[in-house]
């Protein structure tokens, strides 16, 4: 009975078949960009916004007051009593009633000097000129309610972090495509519902169901592409994130011709349902059929496949094989149980974590650093493309480690150099910004690539899904430390960022290298990968890895 890879090599390992699915599954990178780096635009900070007194709504329409008449009632007398207020987060204690004059509203309030008039924090009464534009405004996640901007990207990420978990193993036991098309449908449905959310407690509801399933598009879509390509495609990993990367582009466009947060919630979730239509075009993955004891079906497929691939599959075969050296219930320790495994690990780990936060990092930290948001977060996507690019380029002639660390360095010096450079020179202030990010997009990168190269086969999934869970980690501690760290000083995140970076780009340097030789399959060959070129080689001989479990 042939083996699965040798059915596959028969059928075509890359051929036109499997590039119409990858094209089309590619796809969901873009949808799934749009809901990762989507609170930079609904959460943009309203351009003018004031407390309002009690009782103004009433006296403003009885007297006709424009909006900016009542912000002149309202803002300039707080000014005079405390010029240190901007009447955001503060307000005159008063409240305007029927006896108040229009022409002057405050005049029964006043003893001998405006100075008397005492100040209270603003509660729930803020005016927006641009009401709709942002959740900000919608939720007044202002003053001390700030946070919750954080807390709603925090929550997304939770939801990235749940699915993973959640639908990983769905997708392991009831088949990818099915989990794909759920999650897909959730995707839709959640982002809808958010769209409309009457309160911020069902906005935070949603948006994390919809962190969930995005997870499940996202994962399902890189596991259907890798399992029906050879071996030897590993870059596809790579080429899926650029699609994630044109997305990063889109964004801003869609942000800048939808004025309300409401139409940018809408437009970015609305297409996951076209994604459905993949029922009738993406089949099952056929090694997960062979691992659901559904051979006939797994063989169907592959006749399938070597049919659009104009090759020729030998009706003799009747039965397909596929190794089972998955462990049975991998745990933790199995992960760190021997030397090199448990560097690997811990290495993997912090590299996913401080990728993470960094990357989401800078990317938030657009929204909040002024200039042109659209532009700014364009450029910073055709950058991202050119990360991709350069690693195409890059890893299978120089290696993995070597543009691993030299990309998180980079991404730290940067960032350090970012944060002390004045305000003057805008110019080279962005370059060397644009500069980081490019650097830790590459790093981000090679890390989804590396972590499933130091892992052997009986505990690869197991081993990659643990590690990136660490990214969903940093990318909820992310906001909080952005916005949180940037109220005490604009540039303090970026000091953070650099040394996360820099301590990353040392640690990998320990990690090693991976390029041209054959994946691990048992525990045993990964302690044998030395720190140059390992001593697994580029051909091996079928050997029985259950004996080592």
């Amino acid at each position: 009975m042939p083996s699965f890879d040798e059915v596959l090599k028969e059928a075509g390992e890359f051929g036109r078949f499997q590039k119409r699915i990858f094209f089309l599954l590619c796809q969901t990178g873009i949808t799934f960009s749009f809901l990762f780096a989507s609170v930079v635009f609904l959460g943009r900070a309203p351009g003018n916004y004031w407390c309002r007194i009690p009782g103004a709504a009433e006296l403003s329409e009885r007297c006709g007051w424009t909006l900016e008449e009542e912000r002149n009632f309202t803002v300039l007398p707080l000014l005079l009593a405390n010029a240190s207020s901007g009447g955001r987060c503060e307000r005159l204690n008063v409240a305007w009633d029927v006896v108040s004059s229009c022409a002057s509203p405050l005049t029964h309030h006043l003893d001998d000097r405006v100075g008397s008039l005492r100040l209270t924090a603003c509660q729930d009464s803020w005016v927006y000129q641009q009401p709709h534009s942002s959740i900000v405004s919608e939720y007044n996640l202002v003053c001390d309610h700030a946070w919750m901007l954080d807390l709603s990207q925090a929550v997304l990420n939770l939801g990235f972090l749940t699915g993973a978990f959640i639908l990983g193993y769905a997708a392991d036991r009831y088949g990818r495509i099915l989990i794909y098309l759920l999650s897909c449908l959730g995707v839709g449905i959640c982002g809808i519902i958010v769209a409309f959310a009457p309160n911020f407690t069902l906005f935070l509801i949603f948006r994390f169901l919809q962190g969930v399933f995005g997870k499940g598009t996202w994962m399902t879509c890189y596991v259907i592409v890798t399992e029906i390509v050879g071996s030897d495609q590993r870059n596809v990993g790579i080429v899926i994130q650029m699609f994630f990367t044109l997305g990063i582009m889109i964004l801003p466009g869609i942000a800048y011709l939808v004025p309300t947060w409401q139409g940018i919630q809408l437009a970015i979730s609305l297409p996951n349902f076209l994604f459905l239509l993949y029922y009738w075009v993406v089949p099952e993955s056929p090694r997960w059929l062979l691992t659901r004891k559904k051979g006939e079906k797994a063989l169907k497929i592959m006749h399938n496949i070597a049919k659009h691939n104009g090759k020729y599959l030998s009706p003799h075969y009747s039965e397909i094989t596929v190794s089972n050296t998955e462990v049975s219930n991998p745990s933790f320790l199995d992960l760190v149980r021997t030397p090199r495994m448990r560097r690997n690990t811990l290495i993997l780990m912090y590299a996913w974590f401080a990728s993470a936060l960094i990357y989401q990092g800078l990317v938030m930290r657009l929204g909040i650093v002024g200039g042109n948001l659209y532009l700014d977060f364009f450029i910073s996507g055709a950058v991202e493309l050119l990360a991709a690019l350069l690693i195409l380029v890059t890893i299978d002639r120089i290696g993995r480690r070597l543009p691993f660390a030299i990309s998180n360095i980079v991404a730290g010096i940067a960032c350090l150099i970012t944060a002390f450079l004045p305000e003057d020179i805008p110019w080279l202030k962005t370059t060397v910004a644009t500069l980081g990010r490019l650097g830790i997009t590459v790093a981000f990168e090679i890390v989804y690539l590396v972590n499933s190269e130091l892992y052997p086969t009986t505990l690869r999934n197991f081993g990659v899904s643990l590690c990136s869970s660490l990214c969903d980690l940093g990318g909820i501690i992310a906001p909080f430390l952005l916005f949180r760290l940037a109220a005490v000083w604009l540039e303090l995140p970026l000091i953070i960022f650099s040394i996360l970076a820099a301590v990353c780009g040392v640690l990998v340097l320990l990690l090693p290298e991976t390029k041209g030789i054959s994946l691990p399959e048992t525990v045993d060959e990964v302690e044998q990968l030395s720190g140059h070129y390992g001593k697994c080689g580029k051909k091996r001989k079928h050997q029985d890895t259950n004996s080592y479990i």
